[in-house]
């Protein structure tokens, strides 16, 4: 039993170690140069645990993405004003609609490995300045490089990005199978923390949990 402690303490002392170092070490090392005027205005979104993407709504972004508008998705509606984009574990994200209905499974699966999935929620206007919204303004060269980024994490079947039938938290919202494995170690915020990176961001070199990406964007962004 007393090894067992010691193993479990060390364990914990390590974890907290690395999501200090993963917040404090940024990565890139060094800014990128600046390459034009940000016009394009991004946020990022958090819960306890998520992080999401938000891409401003124009006819570019609704063309880029038209497949969404297919799944019954109302993009082109005039109230809409952001597409918001996230990256997660299939069984947590479908099975876990809210707090209520958490299980041990969905929990497992996350902490070691799942198939993961892209959701994708429709919003209006989105409140700023507000503690759980960062804002960052990027340019057209980085905007798409982002927007590149999001699109390949959708897994594409014979007729495109693959919609889950029957999946979804309400009216606006969709998952879709996407690439990549989802585990503790890589999850949903390290997705983020890398599209950020692509927008000509900094991040921590390692942030898995939305408050070290919180950090890390305010030191060095």
């Amino acid at each position: 039993m007393r090894k067992f402690l010691r193993f479990l303490t060390t364990l914990v002392v390590a974890v907290a170690l690395a999501v200090v170092l993963g917040t404090l070490v940024p990565r890139p090392l060094w800014p990128a140069a600046a390459r034009g005027e940000g016009t394009r205005h991004i946020l990022v979104l958090k819960n306890p645990i998520h992080t999401d993407i938000a891409v401003p709504l124009d006819d570019g972004v609704r063309r880029r993405f038209a497949f969404l508008a297919d799944a019954g998705l109302p993009i082109d509606a005039p109230e809409a004003r952001y597409i918001v984009f996230g990256w997660g574990g299939r069984a947590f994200y479908l099975e876990t609609p809210t707090w209520s209905e958490l299980k041990a499974v969905p929990v497992l699966k996350a902490l070691t490995v799942d198939a993961s999935v892209m959701h994708v929620d429709i919003a209006g206007a989105i409140k700023e300045p507000h503690p759980d919204v960062a804002s960052f303004d990027i340019d057209e060269a980085r905007s798409t490089a982002l927007l590149d980024y999001i699109a390949a994490s959708f897994r594409q079947g014979p007729d495109g990005p693959m919609v889950i039938e029957d999946a979804g938290y309400s009216t606006y919202d969709r998952f879709y199978e996407a690439n990549g494995h989802f585990n503790a170690l890589v999850g949903c915020n390290t997705w983020t923390a890398a599209g950020l990176r692509v927008a000509g961001l900094r991040t921590g070199w390692w942030n898995p949990l939305p408050v070290s990406l919180w950090w890390s964007m305010e030191l060095y962004d």
